[in-house]
């Protein structure tokens, strides 16, 4: 079964990353995924794996689109396809207001448009063709690559939630990566992935889907599945992923957390996170459990992505890398 690994959930110093990325490459993980919210820079770190490695992929897990421009975006990819040899790919998300708009200081409007128009000029510049471009979000004139096109082109990602941006990341993008669901819910959205494949002349063969896994391998699941609901909880409360969780068959538990959260009782609104809740969103117990979960996933036709966590204290570090050193 391919398996990816989250890297960045470890939460490790920086000058570790080398030695964890090759020992990713030798237990076998298909590819190492990093992203980026307010702790290392992803690009750097992309680069960092790309040079102390040799047969692992690598891809941004992911960065928000609106915080550089289209053209730095297809300069960094086209760099790094060169030092990786063809292995990077570069996953993009429409992010938040917060992180985009009071972190960066910089407008933030979550437009599928925005991401359409950045990926077509994100592939024009990597591939080394003068880009001319008149849209709705970038207007750009006579920008060329000054360095060879890569002969691989690098591969690009689509972090996806709802049905519009899974159909977007099927018509112009090389994978999607899927957070937050549900095996049970997987089949719907893959469908989608593909419905967009379709209208671009392609198949579902021809898009890698991807799908982050919040996973700890434990014989002591009680604080850890306390940790993914609060976690869960922290999601609940904004629109968008209620409305996911709800569509994914959580809608009474959605309720009961914004009812508590609303009235001010925040251990009300964990508490209100169900088993089957943390079953669906999460991988929580021993070896044998977490990979026959993770085979759930596999057998929608998409490749776990193993994103370590744990409950937080002295032990936190060498849960994940108990987890990580537990796949593939």
């Amino acid at each position: 079964m391919p398996t990816d690994i989250a890297l960045t959930g470890l939460a490790m110093p920086i000058g570790e990353f080398p030695a964890i990325a090759r020992e990713a490459e030798e237990r076998g993980y298909r590819t190492a995924w990093v992203g980026e919210a307010s702790g290392t820079e992803a690009i750097v770190l992309s680069t960092l794996i790309a040079t102390h490695t040799s047969k692992i992929r690598i891809a941004n897990g992911v960065i928000p689109v609106q915080t550089r421009t289209p053209i730095i975006y297809g300069q960094a990819a086209a760099t790094l396809a060169h030092l990786s040899n063809g292995r990077f790919a570069l996953g993009l998300g429409l992010s938040s207001e917060i992180i985009v708009g009071q972190w960066h200081g910089l407008p933030f409007v979550p437009s599928i448009q925005q991401m359409r128009e950045a990926v077509q000029i994100i592939r024009m510049a990597a591939a080394g063709e003068r880009v001319n471009f008149d849209g709705r979000f970038y207007r750009l004139k006579n920008f060329r690559l000054a360095i060879p096109a890569p002969a691989t082109p690098p591969r690009i990602y689509l972090a996806a939630l709802g049905p519009r941006m899974c159909e977007l990341a099927g018509e112009v993008a090389d994978g999607v990566l899927l957070n937050w669901i549900a095996p049970s819910a997987m089949p719907a959205s893959i469908s989608h992935v593909e419905a967009g494949a379709k209208r671009a002349g392609r198949t579902l063969a021809d898009v890698d889907v991807a799908v982050h896994v919040r996973t700890c391998v434990t014989d002591d699941s009680g604080p850890v599945r306390e940790t993914l609901a609060r976690d869960i909880t922290g999601y609940a409360i904004v629109g968008v992923y209620a409305r996911f969780f709800a569509e994914c068959g959580f809608a009474e538990e959605v309720q009961a957390v914004n009812s508590a959260w609303k009235a001010g009782d925040r251990t009300g609104a964990v508490k209100a996170i169900s088993g089957r809740v943390l079953d669906g969103l999460g991988v929580v117990g021993p070896a044998d459990f977490c990979r026959e979960r993770m085979a759930t996933f596999a057998r929608t036709g998409a490749t776990p992505v193993v994103l370590p966590f744990a409950p937080p204290g002295a032990s936190a570090r060498a849960s994940m890398l108990g987890t990580f050193r537990a796949f593939p």
